[in-house]
């Protein structure tokens, strides 16, 4: 059955070994970013002892529980598994950063939590995003384990000078709107988000965003949204928030 679905994005700085300095004040805006992370986290591992991490990815992956990696690649051999019988002692180099955060959430909030992690496209058009999404809920809601949803996934990287994508004009406005969409539950706003312009604007999480739209296709309303924070301390827009259901259709 299906529980609930957190929403938090993917800096590595998250975790504090990749922090620095910054990431380990008690007041910066990493720290009260991870804060707010930690606590959508905690809502998901209250609920179910099963997850599944949804994120964004060149292709389309499944990674089962037995997944290990490693955040080497950004600078630390921090280890993570998805599950604690993931075999930390040869882990994937390679694994894309969804799965990493997602991994290392469960092991900050939760490590007896199974969590298994699928990756869509990042070319996947709304309708599929919104497909998938669809027949995940299905899945969920037919299973007997409880199970939530850890959506993994970054608004625009273009919101400043020194945005990883540097400053677009354009991205403010539509940032705004996918705040505001995300914060209300507007599935139709999420599933009309443009494709090419986020494309433009770096809007990485998008099809994440839209795969959390389409959990919640059978609902009579737009779901419940508890927002915990939405800025862009470095120019990237994170969002976090958790998503509850209501009565199906």
């Amino acid at each position: 059955m299906f529980c609930v679905a957190s929403l938090v994005p993917s800096p590595p700085a998250l975790v504090p070994e990749l922090g620095g300095a910054a990431g380990a004040a008690a007041d910066s805006a990493v720290t009260v970013l991870r804060g707010a992370v930690l606590k959508a986290v905690g809502e998901l591992a209250g609920q179910a002892k099963r997850w599944i991490v949804v994120g964004v990815a060149e292709s389309d992956g499944v990674f089962d529980a037995e997944t290990a990696g490693t955040f080497q690649g950004y600078g630390v051999d921090v280890r993570i598994g998805l599950s604690e019988s993931a075999n930390l002692e040869n882990p994937d180099r390679g694994l894309p950063l969804p799965v990493l955060i997602g991994g290392w959430l469960r092991e900050q909030v939760a490590p007896d939590v199974v969590a298994v992690a699928r990756l869509v496209a990042a070319d996947a058009s709304a309708q599929e995003c919104l497909a998938y999404g669809a027949r995940l809920r299905a899945e969920l809601d037919s299973a007997t384990d409880r199970y939530g949803v850890l959506v993994v996934g970054d608004g625009a990287a273009t919101l400043s000078l020194k945005a990883p994508r540097y400053l677009d004009e354009r991205a403010e406005a539509v940032q705004a709107e996918i705040d505001r969409a995300l914060s209300s539950g507007d599935r139709t706003a999420i599933a009309d988000l443009d494709q090419k312009l986020c494309a433009e604007l770096d809007v990485a999480g998008r099809p994440a965003f839209q795969v959390l739209a389409g959990l919640f296709t059978a609902e009579r309303t737009d779901p419940r949204v508890e927002t915990l924070y939405a800025a862009a301390p470095f120019g990237v827009a994170y969002h976090v928030s958790v998503w509850y259901p209501g009565a199906a259709a």
